[in-house]
């Protein structure tokens, strides 16, 4: 590749203090646009002067808004709660997640600014990308989708699971890029060995929705494939991602993101640990100080790659109990649904645990009057609610901790 063409454009590039610049006098116009065609901001922001908030100090003392904020939203001004700034008729999509959030996407050429994350991970025009995202409900699909359309590539739309169909289609139509989770990057890699099929075009991914961890990392590199991540949410779009030099993940240049005390939306100092706060420059869904409730650090300085907005050290976490497995989140209130279900259960917590880089969780429940047959059912409870796969183990009252947590992280990312 040419220097000419190691950057997806001008902006990636930019003397950090014309970028902040340019960005605090976005931000400003931003507020403006939201106060204007936004009803929800029309509404919070009535009393505002939008053009004052020209800086990081002036950003902090904006609200807040958590996810549990856009549901009460969505529930009182369906379906968007009155933050998109465009009429129903302009959009093209209004997707689902889980915990009952939509998110809008509009025909607008990368809507979610994926290009930038793919380009970085050296995908040009003309490359095939095999998407194992999902297209059902969610926009995790999308957010590729549209960023390859963006750069020019065709893109097999694998979606999840179907492992046996998928690698046929790899075997069949040699895509150059992999997008989708590690895990199941692994899986398919492992399973088309065993099967003789021979995928050795495909030696690059992006990916993301889980953590990669450095021996799993290294496990893929062996395996044929060098992956970078991306970061992102299916309310934000990109949000930062990796380059090629492989040192934290750069910001993307269509969003403000702090790094604040969890609960508070104070900004920590730089190099110190908390929630990732993003501001995008969406004009369709304009979200403002969104909290993701993921952990992480800034990084000092540029990365050696040539990018030079800041970097931040990756996923470091949940700020709050909810946790990523195979790419999903589960939340506390899944965990509550799930126990609810079966009367006799006294006491839950789900703990995800990792060995060899396969993560697996389990429901740890004490119970009276339990049967043989509870452990089963409740097994079939997690599938039903969470929509994946997990273990039951019926345990002694005692041995759960009495912290609160619904749900215990126990792998590590080291």
């Amino acid at each position: 590749m040419s220097s000419a063409d190691e950057f997806y454009d001008g902006l990636e590039t930019r003397d950090p203090a014309q970028r902040e610049e340019q960005l605090m006098a976005a931000l400003s116009a931003q507020l403006s646009h939201a106060k204007d065609k936004a009803p929800h901001y029309a509404d919070v922001f009535a009393d505002l002067d939008t053009k004052a908030i020209n800086s990081r100090a002036a950003l902090a003392t904006l609200p807040v808004t958590r996810k549990s904020d856009l549901a009460a939203l969505q529930k009182k001004t369906p379906p968007l709660g009155g933050i998109n700034t465009v009429p129903l008729s302009e959009l093209s999509h209004i997707f689902a997640s889980p915990g009952g959030l939509y998110e809008p996407d509009a025909d607008r050429k990368d809507y979610w600014r994926y290009a930038r994350a793919l380009w970085a991970a050296g995908v040009r025009p003309g490359h095939v990308v095999h998407n194992t995202f999902s297209y059902h409900l969610t926009p995790a699909a999308m957010l590729v989708e549209s960023g390859c359309k963006a750069i020019g590539c065709p893109v097999i739309p694998g979606g999840v699971g179907n492992t046996e169909i998928q690698i046929q289609l790899a075997a069949d139509l040699k895509p150059d890029f992999f997008i989708g989770t590690p895990s199941f990057l692994r899986i398919i890699l492992n399973k088309a060995r065993e099967l003789g099929h021979d995928l050795s075009n495909l030696k690059h991914g992006l990916v993301g929705a889980e953590a990669l961890p450095p021996s799993l990392r290294q496990e893929l590199a062996d395996l044929g494939v060098d992956v970078l991540q991306g970061y992102g949410t299916a309310d934000l779009g990109s949000v930062a991602y990796e380059s090629k030099a492989i040192e934290g993940m750069i910001i993307d240049e269509g969003v403000i993101v702090e790094i604040v005390e969890p609960g508070s939306g104070t900004p920590v100092a730089e190099g110190e640990v908390g929630e990732i706060v993003v501001t995008t420059l969406n004009p369709t869904y304009p979200l403002i100080r969104f909290a993701t409730g993921d952990l992480s650090a800034v990084l000092p300085g540029a990365s050696p790659c040539g990018r030079t907005n800041m970097r931040i050290r990756g996923w470091m976490g949940r700020a709050d109990q909810s946790t990523k497995f195979k790419g999903m989140f589960v939340h506390p209130s899944a965990i509550m649904q799930i126990a609810g279900r079966h009367p006799e259960i006294t006491k839950a917590r789900m703990v995800i645990t990792s060995e060899n880089n396969n993560d697996a969780m389990t429901l740890k429940f004490a119970a009276s009057n339990a049967n043989d047959d509870l452990a089963a059912a409740v097994e079939a409870s997690i599938q039903a609610v969470l929509k994946l796969r997990g273990s039951a183990e019926l345990v002694d009252a005692a041995s759960l901790p009495d912290d609160g947590l619904m749900i215990e992280d126990a792998r590590s990312y080291e």
